[in-house]
């Protein structure tokens, strides 16, 4: 399953997800200023509740009726 997340995760999202395993927050902070950490932020966080909320809500739905 995380070769599935890693095939949908933008390169440019991958580049400072890798940055912050290595060197932490104030590293990926200091090289791509908070606009970018906010857009990752709002990226996992769309993407998490669809995954998470949405897609089993309408399952859910679909199969109850």
């Amino acid at each position: 399953m995380g070769s599935l997340f890693k095939k949908i995760t933008p390169r440019w999202i991958r580049k400072y997800v890798a940055i912050y395993k290595e060197q932490g927050f104030k590293a990926v902070v200091k090289q791509a200023g908070w606009k970018v950490v906010v857009g990752i932020i709002v990226y996992y966080l769309v993407r998490d509740t669809l995954l998470y909320i949405v897609i089993p809500y309408l399952i859910y739905k679909n199969v109850s009726q």
